[in-house]
């Protein structure tokens, strides 16, 4: 699972997602890339289930690169605790997505149509609308 080796502040402000990604918007490694359409968290557990889920649809061949590093920890309240007594302990991590970012990415000499399947079974797993796009080189063609 994806997390941090060490963070400064254990615990973080839930913070907010407004705008457009201002950077990881465009495809810049492989052929073809998960697009987010709208703002959310998207948990290592996520990531991971949708690499897996890549992996296992291109049958090993090909390249996947992850965008998107989950470096935030998000907290939760032991179920049945009385209020106060301070924040909760840390629960899972998750990556912070806006609209825009390119999540993951496919390449490596692999046909379009696995590659889209791919991706397709990927966004399945993720708790954000997506949609696939192709880089310039390849949509050129």
């Amino acid at each position: 699972m994806l997390m941090p080796k060490r963070v400064k502040y254990r615990k973080q402000m839930r913070g907010r997602m407004k705008g457009k990604a201002q950077r990881g918007a465009e495809i810049h490694f492989g052929d073809y890339g998960l697009q987010a359409l709208e703002p959310g968290w998207v948990s290592a557990r996520q990531i991971e289930s949708a690499r897996r889920a890549m992996v296992r649809a291109m049958r090993r061949r090909g390249k996947v690169w992850i965008r998107i590093f989950p470096d935030k920890p998000i907290t939760k309240r032991a179920a049945e605790s009385r209020m106060g007594k301070g924040k909760g302990a840390v629960e899972y991590w998750a990556a912070v997505v806006k609209p825009g970012r390119i999540m993951f990415e496919i390449g490596g000499g692999i046909p379009a149509d696995v590659a889209k399947h791919a991706l397709k079974l990927a966004s399945y797993k993720l708790s954000v609308k997506s949609r696939i796009i192709a880089s310039d080189s390849v949509a050129g063609d």
